[in-house]
């Protein structure tokens, strides 16, 4: 119960980290907060989105938002669940500690479950604790979008929300920075304050602009592709897809994915596939089903 603690240190200071609540908000949190907030609908909400778009930040400003609005604060509960300890605990054991932990006792609850994937049959659990605890608002999110869709829509039908978060979109990018001004709508048209300004911040969105903390990071704007490929396609090819589909050869698939990289936009046939990239057929078939 240690680390529940540190991880909703609102229990005690009645605010999220201070370095959290320094972070822009998302534009998506108007749409999300609403959903959030109404209890009247006894479902949950299931928070999708890639590698590093910015959903745990977005959760933790939504909380911030539950505490402006006098939620108190030991009814808020969250918890990490890419962190080993959890792995062995299920989602009602969790709900169960969090509710001895933070000592909370009366309505509303919001309990708020990050990373939710790393939990087997999750959709399952789920679903029997919404049914269970009519009172509690669940919100959670995963990284892997596909198969949290999928598993949400066979097994949450009537009992889940999903809301999907996307890369930044351009306007984002510039109010992230406050150049929002650089586009302004005036008699149902846009217009454009300096286009020269707004052309290279589109650039610069085009090269940089899908991933939040890219904007204020000149250490990796220096190292794109490191950061690509390290912080988002080595963590969904080498951990996320083999751990939620039970693929045993990871190297395999990692050389498909790079055949279909350097290939985009041609036509292709299991056959070609296999005599250029030197996988077997089956193990293509495999990934392709997956």
């Amino acid at each position: 119960m240690g680390h529940l603690r540190y991880e909703n240190p609102w229990w005690q200071t009645k605010a999220i980290n201070s370095d959290i609540q320094k972070l822009p908000r998302r534009l998506y949190i108007h749409q999300l907060l609403p959903i959030v907030k109404n209890r009247d609908l006894k479902r949950a909400v299931v928070l999708m989105g890639g590698h590093r778009v910015g959903k745990t930040v977005l959760l933790h400003h939504v909380i911030h938002a539950l505490l402006s609005v006098a939620i108190p604060a030991k009814n808020i509960l969250y918890v990490g669940l890419n962190n080993p300890i959890y792995t062995s605990i299920g989602l009602e054991e969790l709900f169960q500690l969090g509710g001895k932990a933070s000592g909370a006792k009366t309505d509303p609850l919001f309990v708020f479950f990050d990373e939710i994937q790393y939990l087997k049959d999750w959709e399952r659990h789920l679903k029997i604790m919404v049914d269970s605890y009519p009172q509690v608002k669940f919100i959670v999110s995963g990284s892997a979008a596909a198969a949290l869709k999928i598993k949400s829509t066979e097994s949450g039908a009537g009992r889940f929300t999903e809301f999907m978060l996307p890369p930044l979109t351009f306007q984002e990018f510039l109010t992230l920075q406050h150049k929002e001004d650089l586009i302004s709508l005036e008699n149902e048209a846009f217009k454009v304050t300096d286009i020269k300004e707004l052309n290279g911040q589109f650039l610069n969105y085009i090269n940089f602009g899908g991933y939040p903390e890219v904007i204020f990071s000149e250490t990796i704007r220096e190292n794109m592709s490191k950061y690509i490929k390290g912080d988002i396609i080595d963590k969904v090819l080498l951990r996320d897809l083999p751990s939620l589909y039970g693929i045993r050869d990871v190297q395999e698939m990692n050389r498909f994915f790079a055949y279909l990289a350097y290939n985009t936009g041609k036509e292709f046939s299991l056959e070609r596939i296999s005599q250029e990239s030197g996988i077997e057929k089956n193990i293509i078939k495999n990934i392709l089903n997956i």
